[in-house]
């Protein structure tokens, strides 16, 4: 796997104090520092500061989280959730770390595997459709 620049340099970062209200799609390599109400995609890694509040879900490569996060998690590669770090959602990646002190609300489906883990979304993407088609 080749290394590309925008996994080293951080290409968005929306600081402290900002705000932002609906969806966020950006290239690259993102932190995060203030509130976002939506949902985040990148193809990128994230950071999320300690200060950060999210309310949505966030879709990435990889994913450090240090604030809260109210909404799902998806990350290709790695979730590492820091202390006193907050996620009311669910988790899916194929490696997720979780310190001391953190506080998860959901699930986590967490699988090396490929094709496993593949599997394990769509099952996974699928009920979560059903629950919301019922719920409507």
């Amino acid at each position: 796997m080749a290394l590309r620049i925008d996994d080293i340099s951080i290409n968005t970062i929306i600081g402290k104090g900002s705000e932002i209200k609906g969806n966020v799609k950006v290239n690259g390599f993102v932190r995060i520092d203030g509130d976002i109400d939506g949902n985040l995609e990148t193809d990128g890694n994230v950071i999320v500061g300690e200060n950060a509040r999210i309310r949505g879900n966030i879709t990435a490569k990889s994913i450090i989280l240090g604030g809260i996060i109210l909404g799902n998690i998806f990350a290709t590669e790695s979730v590492k959730v820091l202390e006193e770090s907050v996620v009311i959602g669910d988790i899916l990646s194929h490696k997720v770390q979780i310190e001391d002190s953190a506080i998860i609300n959901g699930k986590c489906i967490s699988i090396r595997n490929d094709e496993d883990y593949e599997l394990a979304t769509s099952k996974y993407l699928q009920s979560k459709a059903i629950i919301e088609k019922v719920s409507l």
